[in-house]
């Protein structure tokens, strides 16, 4: 194995300058006397996009084919971390046939407002969630030598203006909600790169930010890997370098490595930071590379993982009558409406475009799946231009159907990278069609596909049966068939709240911002967070899924093995009560009804898919570790549990939560250094200052009982910094208070109290 260093010393100034900035626009730089290869990266994170040669230089007109596998949106919804990593190991083995070395994803980005439009990448608009998707899905990839890079560091949650806008968000919300996907995936799964976003963070582009890419991931983290740039989100090369960036992407013609060279000559950025940026570099290629073994991939088993992948992913959000699963051989005719049936909308727009090795369409799986009449109608354009006859055609379809298929979605050209949406609703078309097929025939399942949420209102009014796929792959067709014929359980719970209108979602008065900047003034916030504090009804639930089949839950117990340190083991059994076979996704969430600072009613700490046969039933077991019971505190700086009472609570949505256990931990309490600005109530609630306001106040009162004792003086003054107490208390004359410098020397000392 190279090592990183020793070729470091075999390196020229003008050669480290070349190696951390791109070769090209998709390939790193070679110093061939030096043993470094160039390495090879490429676009993710659902599918492999490898550009061919020759075309546009984004490689967006056309690229090799691939897999496409759901985009995340989809995969998010699967909560199960083990199906992410085989989607990794085949992205892997796709990528390394085509000479990869790095595939840009996943995304872990937090869906911050619905209308962002590239959420189709995004896994949740829960850190946990996100993190733990993310974390298996590196796994998978670099398990085969391919290294992931886990993207867009950080506070990137929109498009517009996503090259300049400055998100000004404080430090706990960025540690609680931002930043903690990221953090999950770096401890549990090494990433080899991890991708700088293009926009400010509080003032400071996140290529340039020594605080994000030194100060949290490196020395906070112990990332070890290398930060790669977004395409073109450099402004400054020689800043960058200097705040712990070590690739800028893509190529520049050598003008970033000229200038990096300059200022080392000029004595502006020390040739130390250089050499650890490409030690980093080198080091992470070959650690990847070490023990690689390259296989041919078999698409087909690749598309059929696809298709199981696709119907893990896919929701059920209702199911009035049990209008679904169809029995494939027996009952009337099925009519099939929607020209997304016929052509399916599978994938988002952009960098993650991937050129499928084949594509199923629902419309041919359906008939392919049953001995039933199928009857088809497109109902409606994609251009989404009003055709009467179309609808005409679609209501007479449905008239004698004995169910009919709506396949509704968002079209195409609505949700992509560099864009945000406009709305959260479906082209009124489509709900035209809907509306007049319900009015013919109330045996109605509409079939989704999008990227982002949509109002659900209008289809739930119409429709019996509300199927979710979200963007499902290439073997999405295949996969609808499998849930509507009953071959496969609805087993995806959402990943993200569907509000009943735009108005209600969290970021709404902040979104998108203006004049360069955007405030994250929701804080902690966003998704069932935000729904929940403020008591908003909403569409459906974070967590919420259907399923064929029924489950109990019953006997909840918590063990916390030391009061004292903040862990606890949560065990639930849970029992498949209905006739068919499915899988459960056992949600835990933890309150903290009494806290010191302002905490969301509940939030996700853990969470497992389990599943089992008719009558079956398995004790699961879920852990919680400290920080499942913290907060992210900026005045002490860390990671705070307070002693006290916590809610722990089990159920299969933010909002269906079956049982609950309290648990009290006897943690030791933070204690923040006493200062002059701190209130009377801080001092009161530090044993030392305490003893200091009761022993000292008092004696310089005579003895006597004085406001700063007293109890019903306190309720008036406990917000008072005690400075101005005390200056408050001089002016009034008489014996003389201590002066702050002595109560600080004494709070800060051995000196006693008295």
């Amino acid at each position: 194995m190279t090592d990183g260093r020793s070729v470091v010393e075999r390196l020229t100034l003008e050669e480290k300058a070349r190696l951390v900035s791109g070769a090209s626009f998709w390939t790193t730089a070679e110093v061939s006397h030096a043993g470094v290869p160039a390495a090879l990266l490429t676009d993710g994170p659902h599918g492999v996009r490898l550009q061919r040669a020759g075309v546009d230089h984004l490689g967006l007109a056309d690229s090799m084919p691939a897999t496409a596998f759901p985009t995340a949106a989809a995969l998010g919804s699967s909560w199960d971390d083990g199906l992410l990593r085989e989607v990794g190991e085949a992205l892997a083995v796709e990528a390394r046939a085509l000479g990869v070395d790095v595939l840009l994803g996943p995304g872990v980005n937090m869906k911050r407002s619905p209308l962002c439009g590239r959420n189709f990448e995004y896994f949740a608009e829960d850190p946990l969630l996100a993190g733990v998707m993310g974390a298996a899905w590196v796994a998978g990839l670099q398990s085969r030598g391919v290294g992931a890079s886990v993207k867009h560091f950080a506070a990137n949650n929109q498009e517009t203006d996503r090259m300049r806008v400055s998100a000004e968000v404080d430090e706990r919300t960025l540690r609680e909600i931002y930043l903690r996907a990221f953090e999950h995936v770096v401890r549990e799964a090494r990433p080899a790169t991890i991708m700088c976003s293009y926009n400010r963070v509080n003032g400071v582009y996140a290529s340039e930010n020594p605080w994000l890419l030194t100060t949290v991931l490196r020395e906070e983290w112990g990332f070890d890997g290398y930060v790669v740039s977004d395409w073109g989100a450099v402004h400054d090369p020689v800043a960058a370098v200097r705040s712990g960036l070590d690739l800028e992407m893509p190529g520049t013609g050598g003008r970033s490595a000229a200038a990096i060279v300059e200022a080392v000559r000029a004595g502006e950025l020390s040739e130390e930071v250089l050499d650890v940026a490409v030690e980093r570099l080198v080091s992470t290629h070959e650690r990847l590379r070490e023990g690689r073994a390259d296989a041919a991939p078999d698409f087909d088993a690749h598309h059929a993982l696809a298709r199981r992948v696709a119907a893990e992913c896919a929701v059920l959000l209702k199911n009035d009558g049990g209008l679904l699963p169809l029995d494939p051989e027996s009952g009337g005719p099925i009519a099939v409406l929607g020209e997304f049936a016929r052509t399916p909308r599978y994938q988002g727009a952009g960098s993650s475009l991937i050129n499928p090795t084949r594509l199923d369409d629902a419309l041919t799986a359906i008939r392919a799946a049953t001995s039933r009449e199928v009857a088809f109608a497109p109902g409606f354009r994609l251009d989404g231009e009003p055709d009467a006859a179309l609808l005409a055609e679609a209501v007479e379809a449905a008239r004698g159907a004995a169910a009919v298929l709506v396949f509704l979605g968002e079209p195409s050209e609505a949700e992509s990278e560099g864009f945000d949406r406009e709305d959260l609703d479906l082209p009124e078309a489509q709900l035209r069609l809907l509306e007049a097929v319900a009015a013919v025939n109330p045996s109605v399942a509409v079939v989704l596909s999008n990227g982002g949420v949509v109002l659900t209102g209008p289809l739930t009014e119409h429709a019996a049966a509300l199927l979710e796929m979200w963007l499902p792959g290439q073997a999405g067709g295949g996969a609808a068939a499998d849930l509507i014929f009953g071959h496969a359980d609805p087993s995806g719970r959402l990943a993200e709240t569907v509000p009943h209108r735009l108005s209600d979602t969290p970021a709404h008065v902040n979104w998108p911002g203006s004049e360069g900047q955007v405030l994250y003034g929701e804080r902690l916030y966003i998704g069932y967070r935000w729904y929940d504090r403020t008591g908003r009804d909403v569409a459906f639930p974070f967590g919420f899924g259907l399923s064929y089949t029924t489950f109990a839950y019953s006997d909840l117990a918590v063990h916390v093995p030391d009061p004292a340190r903040a862990e606890a083991r949560v065990e639930v059994t849970v029992t498949n009560t209905g006739t068919r076979q499915g899988a459960e996704v056992v949600q835990v969430y933890v309150s903290d009804p009494v806290a010191g600072v302002d905490r969301p009613e509940r939030e996700l700490r853990g969470f497992r898919k389990v599943r089992l046969a008719p009558g079956e039933s398995a004790r699961v077991t879920i852990e919680l570790d400290a920080r499942a019971f913290s907060y992210w505190s900026t005045r002490h700086g860390r990671w705070v549990a307070e002693p006290g009472e916590y809610g722990v609570h089990v159920g299969r949505s933010s909002r269906d939560l079956l049982l609950e256990q309290r648990v009290h931990l006897d943690v030791e309490p933070p204690q923040a250094a006493l200062t002059a600005d701190g209130t009377l109530q801080e001092w009161l609630a530090h044993p030392r200052g305490r003893k200091i306001v009761e022993e000292v106040l008092l004696k310089a009162g005579d003895g006597e009982p004085s406001f700063f004792t007293d109890p019903a003086s306190q309720a008036l003054i406990a917000q008072i910094p005690l400075a101005t107490l005390l200056s408050m208390g001089a002016s009034q004359g008489g014996q003389q208070p201590p002066s702050m410098d002595d109560l600080l020397r004494m709070a800060n000392s051995d000196t006693p109290a008295g």
